[in-house]
C-alpha cells in the first residue's frame, strides 16, 4: 500500500483517453480520479471513477463510498462515510461507453482540427499548447483571444455566440480569484488570471457536426475588429 504521506493522487477528471510518455492519464499516481459528469468525453450523467493498483486503497474507497457501514444486520458506523457510489445501471452505462472511447477521442480530435484550421488566419487567437511527449483526448477546445490583436474581446465573442443560441463559456476562474478564497496567498506568477480574462471554451460535443462548426467559425470571424 502506498504511503499516505507521500502518495500522489492524480486529478484526471477531464483526461480520460489522454497519455503522456506512453502511459495513460490516471496511472501515474497511487490513485487516479476521473469525472463522468454530463459534459465529459464519456458520461454516466454524474459521478466518476477512482483507479488504484492497491487492493487496500480500493477496499477503503468502497467502504467510504457505501456510508462506511459496518458488517451488521443493522446500520452501524464507527466513522462517517458517504453515499458516493454509482448505481448499477449508470455504472453499466459507463462501462459500455468505455468500449467506444477511442472513437470519441477521434471525433473530438477532428473537431479540434476544424477549429484550428478555421481560426488559423485570425490575429490574436491561439490554442492550448500540446505536449510533445503525450496525446490529448481533445475533450475541450479552448482558445485565447487577445483583444488588442483580434480587435474584440472574449466576452463580445461569447455574447455573439449566445445570441445565435450557441453556448460557449469562459475558461475556469482561478481559485485565488474566487470569493471563497479571498485573501489567500497566490503561489506562482499568476498567468492563470490572464488566461481567464482572455480564454473561451468552444462547443466540442462529439455530436457537433461540421456544418454547425462552420456556423460557429463564421460568428467568431465576424467579431474580428468589431
Amino acid at each position: 500500500m502506498p504511503s499516505l504521506r507521500r502518495a500522489l493522487i492524480e486529478d484526471s477528471a477531464e483526461a480520460l483517453g489522454s497519455t503522456h510518455g506512453g502511459k495513460a492519464a490516471g496511472s501515474f499516481g497511487a490513485a487516479g480520479v476521473f469525472s463522468f459528469n454530463g459534459n465529459k468525453i464519456i458520461t454516466t450523467s454524474g459521478g466518476g471513477m477512482l483507479t488504484t493498483e492497491s487492493p487496500v486503497w480500493a477496499e477503503r474507497a468502497r467502504h467510504l463510498a457505501t456510508q462506511a457501514r459496518e458488517p451488521f444486520a443493522h446500520y452501524e458506523h464507527t466513522e462517517v462515510g458517504y453515499n458516493y457510489r454509482l448505481s448499477n445501471l449508470l455504472a453499466a452505462l459507463g462501462r459500455a461507453q468505455l468500449r467506444g472511447l477511442d472513437g470519441h477521442v477521434e471525433r473530438r480530435k477532428r473537431i479540434d482540427a476544424q477549429y484550428s484550421a478555421g481560426l488559423a488566419g485570425l490575429p490574436g487567437i491561439s490554442f492550448m499548447p500540446r505536449t510533445a511527449g503525450g496525446t490529448s483526448n481533445y475533450w475541450l477546445t479552448c482558445i485565447v483571444i487577445r483583444p488588442e490583436l483580434f480587435g474584440s474581446d472574449r466576452e463580445r465573442v461569447r455574447l455573439a455566440l449566445e445570441a445565435a443560441d450557441i453556448e460557449s463559456r469562459p475558461t475556469w476562474k482561478p481559485l485565488h480569484l474566487q470569493p471563497a478564497f479571498a485573501g489567500s496567498t497566490l503561489v506562482g506568477p499568476g498567468e492563470c488570471a490572464q488566461v481567464f480574462e482572455w480564454g473561451l471554451c468552444l462547443p466540442t460535443g462529439s455530436s457537433l457536426s461540421p456544418l454547425d462548426q462552420e456556423r460557429i467559425l463564421d460568428i467568431i470571424a465576424a467579431q474580428a475588429g468589431a
